[in-house]
């Protein structure tokens, strides 16, 4: 059965169209809401006075509608809407004598501010109104416009190809990543009296040469760590290729990240254990100025036994650095910080180092990794124990 759906008397002479809520062939409850129309002062929405499935509708927003306009035609169900015909015969011809729940999407704006939604195509319901009872202002358009311009603007995108330099060391990472059973242990150095020393030292060889260059706490992690693998061997070999052996390593050559344009490159200090603070200095800032100048050649990043990978100067506290195989250990930096630390009597401001170790746990157990942090802890946090 075909049923005329009219505009009720909602006390207005005229009002206009300004939302449609249904579809063609939707299957439509009593009370929902089917159009929404403006008047001078307020906006309302009309719902719909039977069940049914709208077979046609009537009206196009922008059309002007008044009492007893036909909407829309339905196809109702006989039996249905005769029973109810049967249970309440006084269809309430005001939208005030609708017994309508209020929905939670219903949008509350005045017909200027729909106005300016619909010049700049703006569904309201995506709106959040910051007026009284979430009513939408000009300004909630104005900033939803705004926000939804810089949106556009951070969802542009450049595309850049991989270089030669990340490509390769990207492919080495994975590789060593999804190929070595990778643990990290941390923990943390006080480097108080070592940094006092350090800025004690640096002071006085300005004073003998302008042109000095500062020792970094750098220098002095990379003689520790040679300590330390002398003292833990295991850490100074490799695993051999069929898996079946380690080779443990007489020479003591430690291989230290720099961040280059691009990438990140290695070059190896060797026989660190054999040179002193200064000469070490000296070659690594020698070995940084070539990787910075692009100049390092095949010998300067062969034969490392042990890598650190340095963020100290950036930031951060700590991180899991990646083996750079076929060595079975790397060590992290990160930067230090003051914290309160007791001393028996007080807490005291003391400096404080994050270190990072990762390790192959095919050839390296856990109890040998906390004594080897915890060793090369030892040694930084008293600058004596280097000299014996």
């Amino acid at each position: 059965m075909h049923t005329e759906v009219k505009m009720p008397d909602i006390g207005l002479d005229e009002v206009e169209v300004i939302e449609i809520l249904v579809k063609l062939n939707e299957e439509v409850k009593i009370e929902q809401g089917l159009i929404t129309v403006e008047g001078e002062k307020s906006s309302m929405e009309i719902p719909s006075p039977i069940s049914g499935v709208v077979k046609k509708i009537n009206v196009k927003i922008g059309d002007k509608v008044s009492t007893n306009t036909i909407i829309m035609i339905f196809t109702t169900d006989v039996v249905s809407f005769d029973n109810r015909k049967k249970e309440n015969t006084d269809i309430p011809k005001k939208v005030s004598e609708l017994n309508v729940d209020i929905k939670k999407n219903i949008v509350h704006a005045t017909p200027s501010v729909r106005r300016l939604a619909r010049d700049l195509n703006i569904n309201l319901n995506n709106i959040i109104g910051s007026g009284r009872k979430n009513r939408i202002l000009k300004d909630d358009i104005e900033l939803y416009t705004k926000n939804t311009v810089n949106n556009l603007n951070e969802l542009k995108i450049e595309k850049v190809k991989i270089n030669v330099l990340q490509k390769t060391v990207g492919n080495n990472l994975y590789n060593n990543w999804i190929n070595i059973p990778h643990v990290t242990q941390f923990d943390e150095v006080n480097i108080t009296t070592l940094e006092d020393f350090r800025k004690k030292y640096n002071n006085e060889e300005h004073k003998k040469n302008i042109n000095y260059t500062n020792v970094t706490i750098l220098i002095f992690i990379i003689k520790a760590v040679s300590h330390a693998l002398l003292k833990f061997p295991i850490f100074n070999s490799s695993l051999s290729l069929d898996k079946k052996t380690i080779i443990f390593k007489k020479y003591i050559n430690i291989g230290v990240a720099v961040d280059v344009k691009n990438g990140l490159l290695v070059p190896v200090l060797k026989n660190v254990n054999k040179k002193s603070i200064t000469s070490l200095s000296s070659e690594l800032i020698l070995l940084s100025n070539k990787a910075h100048n692009n100049k390092l050649n095949k010998l300067d990043m062969k034969d490392s036994c042990f890598t650190i990978s340095n963020l100290g100067g950036i930031g951060g506290s700590w991180f899991t650095p990646i083996i750079n195989s076929p060595e079975v250990a790397i060590l992290g930096v990160s930067k230090a910080v003051i914290k309160p630390i007791w001393n028996g009597v007080e807490f005291a401001p003391s400096l404080i180092l994050p270190l990072s170790l990762s390790y192959d746990h095919r050839v390296i157990n856990g109890a040998d990794a906390a004594r080897f942090i915890s060793f090369l802890n030892k040694l930084l946090s008293d600058i004596r124990l280097l000299m014996m």
